[in-house]
C-alpha cells in the first residue's frame, strides 16, 4: 500500500506534506466523487473482510468501491499516514421505520484534529447523506454543503448528525411515488459519540450486517457515487442522477430502471466500477432512500 496510488485513484495532485483544512478537504471531496460507496460484493457471492491490504487493493486497484467499512477504514489510513491526527470513532444510522437510531453502532467515522478545533469526517455514507467535506464538530452550528444544510447537535454524550435538505422532484412519473424518495426536509442521519474505536470493534458488525435478513445490506444492492452537480446511484434495478438545484429549492430526480443486460455497462461507465462476478440486484423496501 502506498499514498501515490490512493492520490492517483481520487487524482489528488497536491501537496500531501501539510496537515492543515483545506488539504484534508480537498482529500475527502476528491475521495466521494472518485470511490462509490456500494454494497455489491454481498450480492455478487464475495466476502467482505476488515483487512487493509484487501481493501487496498480493492478500492484503489481493482476500480471498486465499498461500504463504509472500507471506504472509511481506508481514509483514516490515509490521514494517519499523511499525518493527520485522527481518531476512529463509530456510529448508529437513523432508521426511519423505527424512528429511532439502530442498535449496532456499525458506521465507522473519524474525528480529526487541526489547529485544536475537531472536524468529523466520512467518506463513505453515500447518496444526499453524504457530506463532501468534513464538519467542524460544533453543537448547533448550520454547515451548508451542496446536498444541504447538515449541523451536529450534542446530547448529553450524545452527537447527532442531521441534515435539512430541498424538496424532491422526479421528472419520470413512474416514481412520483417510489419508496427510494425522501419526503423529509430534515432528517437525522446517524448518532455517535466521542469513545475512540479500534478497527476489532467493527469486526462482528461487519459479519452480522453481510449475515443478517434484516440487515439493510442484505436487503438492497446499492452503488452511489457523488457528482460536481449532485450524485448517481444504482438501487436494485433503479439507476438514478441526482441534480442539485440550491437557487431552485429542489433536487431534481431522474429515475429509471435498467435490464439485467444493461447491469454491467451501467456500472462501468457510470461508477468506473467492474465486477469480478455476477450481481444479482435487490431492492426489499427498508428505510433507505435517496
Amino acid at each position: 500500500m502506498n499514498l501515490e496510488e490512493y492520490f492517483q485513484r481520487i487524482g489528488f495532485d497536491g501537496p500531501c506534506d501539510k496537515m492543515d483544512l483545506a488539504t484534508l478537504m480537498l482529500v475527502h471531496k476528491l475521495h466521494v466523487m472518485s470511490i462509490p460507496f456500494e454494497n455489491l460484493s454481498i450480492h455478487c457471492g464475495e466476502w467482505i473482510a476488515m483487512d487493509l491490504e484487501v481493501i487496498f487493493n480493492k478500492l484503489v486497484r481493482s476500480s471498486r468501491g465499498g461500504w463504509c467499512l472500507e471506504n472509511n477504514y481506508l481514509f483514516g489510513w490515509v490521514l494517519r499516514e499523511m499525518g493527520f491526527d485522527a481518531t476512529t470513532l463509530s456510529s448508529r444510522a437513523f432508521n426511519s421505520i423505527i424512528n429511532d437510531f439502530g442498535a449496532l453502532d456499525s458506521h465507522l467515522i473519524h474525528k480529526v484534529i487541526i489547529d485544536g478545533k475537531a472536524y468529523i469526517a466520512d467518506v463513505s455514507f453515500g447518496v444526499s447523506s453524504q457530506i463532501w467535506e468534513p464538519l467542524e464538530l460544533i453543537s448547533g452550528k448550520d454547515q451548508p454543503q451542496a446536498a444541504g444544510v447538515f449541523r451536529l447537535v450534542h446530547e448529553g454524550e450524545i452527537w447527532v448528525l442531521e441534515k435539512t435538505g430541498r424538496k424532491p422532484e422526479v421528472l419520470n412519473p413512474e416514481f412520483a411515488k417510489s419508496s427510494l424518495v425522501n419526503r423529509k426536509e430534515t432528517k437525522q442521519i446517524y448518532c455517535f459519540t466521542l469513545e475512540p474505536r479500534r478497527v476489532d470493534h467493527f469486526i462482528d458488525k461487519s459479519q452480522r450486517l453481510q449475515k443478517d435478513p434484516a440487515s439493510l445490506f442484505t436487503n438492497k444492492s446499492i452503488c452511489s457515487l457523488q457528482t460536481p452537480t449532485g450524485f448517481k446511484a444504482l438501487i436494485g434495478w433503479t439507476y438514478s442522477e441526482v441534480t442539485y438545484k440550491l437557487e431552485e429549492g429542489v433536487d431534481v430526480l431522474d429515475m429509471r430502471n435498467v435490464t439485467e443486460d444493461e447491469i454491467d455497462v451501467v456500472l462501468k461507465e457510470q461508477f468506473n466500477v467492474k465486477l469480478q462476478n455476477k450481481l444479482k440486484p435487490v431492492c426489499n423496501k427498508t428505510f433507505y432512500t435517496l
